[in-house]
């Protein structure tokens, strides 16, 4: 369970009902751990990674049994495990009790079954405890995929329609439905990269937030991620480009002055700091994918780069 996290009470009305929105400014009552799954969706996700990353290019079980507690606790355990579905996900508390936007929120549960794979043939994760996670995975994709939260998330134009296709790709490639994958990966190009990118690389549906730069940022982000999954599936979203002149690397470079050490100036709203490490992987990935030295020279502009964790599965 979470709650929308830019909602605030009204103090016009009794007990603050119904909450009201203020967008970009996050209210600390929805990131009370208590209330809120989704720091603990993230910490799993970044433990998961970290450890089965480190038991794989080490071989040291410990990692290995440490991560396995971890997907035991959250996928596997009756007592303990999340029911296969985010129904009440991003709450708006006198309006409902979890909508499709929180949907967004599990984008690390893909990646924490993903990055189980590599626990195989340790003494900690065995073919049985992935099966158990992957038939746990079934479930919540179907629910991904009927549910009416899931087809509303679906239909988002924004930001939240493409985190939802990176969801979806990942699980429907860790559950061996490459077809299905595909099918969303080959829709990518018209119904995410034309209707959210201009001509000049500008994202106007992200344009349109109080936090801009960030939202432009982070949609990029998931349009990349998209497309590195696409390479499991035999679909090359780098390459696609609009009639129009519409694609990944255009809007990439549209953010690209505004990047590094001396940016220049966000034309647009930021009303808050924007955070590095949406954008890092993307240059990585795109001088990985387009051959252009000018994305790692921008990448060495970040003093951070060097430690982050996609240095090892994105490696120059």
């Amino acid at each position: 369970m979470s709650l929308a996290p830019y909602f605030w009470p009204d103090p016009a009305k009794p007990k603050g009902l119904p909450y009201l929105r203020k967008d970009g400014e996050v209210n600390p009552e929805s990131r009370e751990l208590a209330a809120n799954d989704t720091l603990r969706v993230r910490a799993l996700a970044a433990t998961v990674e970290a450890l089965s990353l480190a038991y794989y290019f080490t071989g040291e079980e410990k990692y290995a049994t440490h991560a396995a507690q971890h997907l035991r606790v959250w996928f596997l355990a009756p007592a303990t495990r999340m029911n296969p579905n985010l129904k009440f996900a991003q709450a708006v508390l006198g309006v409902n009790d979890g909508r499709g936007t929180g949907i967004i929120e599990a984008r690390g549960l893909a990646v924490s079954a993903d990055a189980a794979i590599l626990l195989l043939g340790s003494k900690a994760w065995t073919k049985d405890d992935q099966t158990a996670v992957e038939r746990w995975g079934d479930q919540y994709y179907e629910w991904l995929l009927r549910s009416k939260n899931g087809q509303d998330e679906r239909a988002a134009k924004n930001n939240h329609g493409t985190w939802y296709d990176v969801q979806a790709v990942h699980w429907a490639l860790v559950l061996k439905r490459t077809e299905e994958a595909k099918g969303f990966l080959d829709q990518a190009g018209v119904k995410r990269i034309e209707v959210q990118i201009e001509p000049d690389g500008r994202q106007p549906l992200e344009l349109s937030r109080t936090a801009s730069f960030s939202y432009s940022c982070f949609n990029l982000r998931a349009l990349v991620d998209l497309a590195l999954l696409g390479q499991h599936a035999g679909v090359d979203l780098w390459a696609y480009r609009s009639k129009d002149g519409r694609s990944l690397r255009v809007a990439l470079d549209y953010l690209v002055p505004y990047l590094g050490k001396q940016p220049k100036p966000w034309p647009g709203q930021q009303i808050h700091g924007s955070n590095p490490d949406e954008i890092m992987p993307v240059l990585r990935r795109a001088a990985h994918a387009t051959g252009a030295t000018a994305y790692e020279e921008l990448l060495a502009q970040y003093a951070e780069a060097p430690s982050k964790r996609f240095q090892l599965v994105a490696p120059r």
